[in-house]
């Protein structure tokens, strides 16, 4: 292994077109192993991964995935169609497991490992899993699942320590054959915002189709150091920023958890050039004290929506950030939407269809739809509908909710959405966070961000509340930045120039913390579940509409 060294002129070499950098590559199968293997053949000695000081070539990185795929087979016994947990924050192992499954058939399940007993036992207990990766730190728990699930499941830690636990392995045994391109590559659980989360099944083929596309999306070079921040139990990560960084034959610069106060100085000292982000992420960026941003990082560019005004102008104006992307996606369908790298770029916007360079891929289709299932007029919004390449296998051992999300082949996102006077797509609501006030259909989302941008808030949640006479009155709940305050009243006035009186807030409540789903979004169910919240708030007698 090698220390950290940031490349040369990581800004100034030739670019390429997105379809120009895959065609560096030989053809591939899609299958992970083939996919990886067309990157070894070019360039076995170029950086991979880098990891806490130490670097792993593209050769490095493919003899570790073939001796793991090794141990896997002959030391425990995993045949294709096994399926493998893992309970850990970001670390190479991760991807080396990822990438020894695929070789074998077998299923990557990765979950949050901040995630409680009763919620790891659920989805790995829901997974089936006959194998469980842990980190020192989750130990405790992994100990836990394996000793409730029982099953012969094995256990083994990801890194070495004082915990006495079994490493993973390696073996020069052969790995035997390798599995084909629809075999199922991970299943990645949603978050559950209501009810028990559903395991989406994703195939290689759909995997390296994503990874490939996201070439495309941020034109990533082959000198590209893409800074993987977001968590490896979500699509974003696994499949945007490793999968994006190896399409492209350049390095993932891999941290175990974003951190706003050291993101800057490691974003230097590594080279990065490229990051995805969730939006509170950026927020959080842009409001951190301007002492720890270090001027000398590389970084040109950044994959992150929602975005706010206010974060685009720090980003770009103090941050040296010329390029940020806003985009949609989910975890069943990744990469179908996204603003165009070269633009316009349109604040506020998902963007336009997002196809893989390759002209032979199919591209997404996308269809807004009314209650009856047929195309709204332009302009309209309704229910958006995708077909895609990427469209994940369906959810993994639940065939009533697979049949549910489809119609007529086309996935049912959801999500209200519509299309502008350019085309391009404009997020509504989540269909389940629409708040239905005096007749009118109100975006919680777009509360949240407008309310959001107040100087004095960190973060603001609405939801629907009982009205007297039926239907839903509106409740903010806003988290204050550090020594700030605002008066609801004051706050709601502020908001009489960005939304329609409508729209504005009867109830005002201020929490310590907004509660988030794994994936940092806004946890509304819990909120509406806090029978405490319109009791605590102020009631501001509910403005005209």
């Amino acid at each position: 292994m090698n220390p950290i060294a940031k490349p040369a002129g990581a800004r100034a070499s030739a670019t390429r077109t997105p379809l120009e950098v895959l065609q560096q590559y030989r053809p591939h199968d899609f299958t992970l192993t083939d996919f990886l293997a067309a990157r070894v053949a070019l360039h076995p000695d170029k950086p991979a991964i880098l990891f806490e000081g130490d670097t792993w070539s593209y050769a490095d990185l493919a003899v570790r995935v073939e001796r793991t795929a090794a141990w896997l087979a002959h030391d425990m016994q995993v045949r294709a169609g096994d399926r493998i947990g893992v309970l850990s924050a970001n670390h190479p192992s991760t991807v080396v497991l990822m990438f020894a499954l695929a070789r074998l058939g077998a299923t990557l399940v990765p979950a949050n490992p901040d995630y409680r007993l009763d919620e790891a036992l659920y989805v790995f207990g829901h997974a089936q899993i006959s194998g469980l990766v842990c980190a020192p730190a989750t130990l405790e728990t992994a100990a836990a699942i394996v000793a409730q699930l029982g099953n012969g499941i094995w256990l083994r830690a990801n890194e070495s320590g004082d915990h006495g636990q079994p490493l993973i392995g390696e073996s020069d045994a052969a790995a035997g054959v390798q599995a084909g391109a629809d075999a199922t590559a991970m299943i990645i659980y949603t978050s559950g915002t209501t009810g028990f989360p559903k395991g989406a099944m994703h195939g290689q083929r759909g995997y390296v189709l994503t990874a490939e596309a996201f070439v495309g999306r941020m034109h990533l070079q082959s000198n590209e150091r893409v800074m993987c921040v977001m968590p490896l139990f979500h699509i974003n990560a696994l499949m945007y920023s490793v999968g994006g960084a190896l399409a492209c034959g350049g390095c993932l610069v891999l941290l175990r958890r974003f951190s706003a106060s050291s993101f800057w100085r490691i974003a230097a000292d590594s080279g990065a050039t490229e990051v995805n982000l969730v939006a509170a992420a950026g927020s959080i960026l842009a409001r951190r004290p301007r002492a720890e941003f270090v001027p000398g990082h590389s970084i040109t560019k950044m994959f992150i929506a929602p975005q706010t005004s206010e974060m685009v102008r720090v980003m770009r104006n103090e941050f040296h950030v010329p390029r940020l992307i806003e985009c949609y996606g989910m975890t069943e369908i990744p990469g179908v939407i996204a603003n165009p790298f070269d633009g316009p770029h349109k604040l506020g916007t998902m963007g336009l269809i997002s196809r893989h360079p390759d002209p032979g891929i199919a591209a997404p289709e996308a269809r807004i739809v009314g209650d009856d299932g047929n195309d709204v007029a332009a302009g309209e919004q309704g229910e958006l509908l995708i077909r895609t390449p990427t469209l994940m296998q369906g959810y993994f051992r639940d065939p009533e909710q697979t049949q549910s999300a489809f119609r007529d082949g086309w996935f049912a996102t959801g999500d209200l959405a519509r299309q502008d006077t350019d085309g391009y797509y404009v997020f509504v609501a989540r269909k389940k966070d629409v708040i239905r006030r005096k007749g009118e259909n109100i975006s919680g989302a777009e509360l949240d961000r407008v309310f959001g941008e107040h100087p004095a808030v960190e973060e603001a949640a609405a939801i629907g509340v009982p009205a007297e006479l039926g239907e839903e009155e509106i409740l903010l709940a806003i988290q204050l930045r550090a020594g700030q305050q605002v008066l609801p009243a004051a706050l709601v006035d502020w908001g009489r120039d960005r939304l329609a009186a409508h729209k504005l807030p009867r109830y005002v409540v201020q929490v310590d913390r907004i509660p988030h789903t794994p994936t940092h979004k806004p946890a509304k169910h819990r909120l509406k579940a806090d029978a405490t919240l319109l009791a605590r708030a102020t009631d501001l007698a509910g403005p005209a509409g």
